[in-house]
């Protein structure tokens, strides 16, 4: 399990990606993209505007609320534990599987908020990884070799521990 130190928490608050206020805003961009998703509300809101994740990732909440706004499974379904600071080996290696078997959905029992990081390393060039951006609105991360760079660099602040 990688475990994210308190002094490096600052570093996920800012964007990783192009932030825009609603959903509807990157919708045009999206058109021929591969489109991934890390939360409920922005794998609930894209389904909703009739566009299918390759692979969703939710944990059944909002801002640590239950989300009441919880998206239809598409295809194979996993469940997998994630502990919230965390990056767990088995949440890895479902988003490794699933990028590979789309469509996907993980659920996770825990939270899904780092995900985004093995998401991007995991997607393949040109694709587009969305996720919510609390209060603010949703991320818009195109998958390039320089966001492999800068997610991997994101790892790397993790600490390995036993599970």
């Amino acid at each position: 399990m990688l475990t994210l130190q308190e002094e490096h928490r600052k570093l996920f608050k800012d964007p990783f990606g192009e932030l825009y206020p609603e959903i509807t805003d990157i919708l045009p961009q999206l058109s021929q993209k591969t489109v991934f998703t890390v939360g409920d509300v922005v794998t609930h809101n894209l389904r909703k505007a009739g566009i299918i994740p390759a692979v969703g990732i939710i944990d059944g909440y909002t801002m640590r609320s239950p989300c009441n706004r919880a998206p239809a499974i598409s295809g194979e379904s996993l469940r997998v534990k994630n502990p919230a600071g965390t990056l767990t080996d088995e949440l890895i290696a479902a988003i490794e599987h699933a990028v590979n078997h789309p469509p996907l959905t993980i659920i996770v029992d825990g939270e899904e908020d780092l995900a985004v990081i093995p998401m991007v390393i995991a997607a393949p060039l040109g694709s587009i990884v969305l996720y919510g951006q609390p209060g603010e609105g949703v991320v818009l991360r195109t998958v390039t070799p320089g966001a492999k760079d800068t997610a991997q660099g994101f790892l790397e602040r993790f600490i390995r521990s036993g599970e």
